[in-house]
């Protein structure tokens, strides 16, 4: 028999009619539009509420739902700390279909216990100086190719039921500021949608991926920590259920991996940790879109276009994604490059994505600084919006 993914119990994958979930989706977008509620996929069952500051709003559906793929993580689809070129397919799909994650690891290979002491967490982190994250995937696209781009629409992200928030000593913001390695695990409510950190502060959770890329140009393991045009670790606390990120492509049929669960997240990640989780589920859709002129990841919330930028400095990541936002907006509805500056300045807020040091750490490689751009789709008419959506989409 079929489960609820499409899937016989043996995990082979069935074509599913999409016509009734089109119509389920297109009229819980108009409900939640109306009603000032949250994405529609959040009123889906098992699904995750959005992160806190994003208004109601409208996604572009566009493509029908195609198959449905479930991914078991192994140790044939997780890779730790790194992206390998060289890693077998966990799933080739097409433009369309969901891949049905049937959950992921914790950090360092799904080493990461609850309770475990800092002193007994420190041998497994040694273990993998490359990174942490056990990275999923990867899943290729059929027919991707560079110069295209993959939208990855979150569809559903739902945590176990605990996770932690640590800092190594000599990381953060403050790395002089504090002379002890600090962690705390945190256990979430039924709904997983709150964890108590102390007594008299609940944290909401709103959960995403940390780390979304398409592999990287080369023929050598990229880690996890890193981020640039491919993605990687973009750390946006706003990508979340009922979003969009736009891949550009970098090789052939894309292979997509993720990894770095977190429950939440604020912006800037200031003592290097979110709340450290893993998920018992993760639902994406894959859309290709073929020749789109994409220099950067982009992200598309119901309300906002988000720009990324990375660099060694904050400086230099608020430049990178400054110019942009500054050449996607002036390329898609032709106004002036120096109007888009203006825009910018007067109505884009720009936000610290992460604040990295990994100066106190074990890895090798030292994860950039990012900056991300929050562009309010109210400020343009339905027209220019649809040529800034369909720049996107090239449609």
């Amino acid at each position: 028999m079929p489960n609820s993914s499409g899937q016989d119990s043996t995990g082979a994958a069935h074509e599913i009619n999409s016509s009734d979930q089109q119509k389920v989706r297109r009229a819980l977008f108009k409900i939640s539009a109306a009603a000032g509620l949250a994405p529609f996929t959040s009123l889906l069952p098992g699904c995750a509420t959005g992160s806190a500051g994003i208004a109601a709003g409208t996604l572009k559906t566009g493509s029908p739902i195609g198959r449905t793929h479930r991914v078991m993580p192994s140790k044939d689809t997780v890779r730790v700390g790194q992206m390998d070129p060289a890693a077998p397919a966990a799933v080739v799909i097409r433009s369309g279909d969901v891949v049905h994650y049937d959950g992921t690891w914790t950090q360092w290979g799904n080493e990461a216990k609850y309770g475990m002491s800092f002193e007994e967490r420190e041998p497994i982190r040694k273990k993998y100086p490359a990174g942490p994250y056990s990275l999923i995937g990867p899943v290729e696209i059929e027919g991707a190719m560079p110069g295209d781009v993959v939208e990855c629409r979150m569809l559903k992200i739902h945590p176990i039921d605990w996770g932690w928030n640590s800092s190594p000593k000599g990381v953060g913001a403050l790395p002089a500021d504090f002379q002890k390695p600090y962690l705390r695990y945190l256990k979430f409510n039924k709904e997983r949608t709150a964890a108590e950190f102390l007594p008299g502060v609940t944290i909401p959770l709103a959960p995403f991926q940390g780390v979304f890329a398409a592999q990287p140009v080369g023929d050598k393991p990229t880690s996890g920590i890193l981020a640039g045009s491919y993605g990687g670790n973009l750390d946006l606390a706003e990508l979340i259920v009922g979003t969009s990120l736009f891949l550009p492509v970098q090789v052939a049929n894309a292979r997509i991996w993720t990894g770095d669960s977190n429950g939440a997240q604020g912006d800037g990640v200031v003592n290097q940790t979110a709340i450290e989780t893993a998920l018992e589920e993760l639902q994406v859709q894959y859309v290709l879109h073929r020749k789109v002129a994409l220099t950067n990841p982009m992200v598309e919330t119901p309300t906002h276009w988000i720009g990324l930028g990375f660099g060694e400095s904050l400086e230099t990541a608020l430049i990178s994604c400054l110019r942009q936002v500054i050449a996607w907006i002036s390329k898609a509805t032709a106004i002036p490059l120096d109007d888009c500056y203006g825009i910018c300045s007067v109505a884009a807020s720009f936000r610290i994505t992460q604040y990295s040091n990994q100066t106190g750490t074990v890895y090798s490689s030292i994860p950039p600084k990012g900056v991300h751009c929050m562009l309010p789709k109210a400020l343009f008419t339905p027209e220019l919006q649809a040529k800034l959506e369909n720049s996107l989409r090239n449609e």
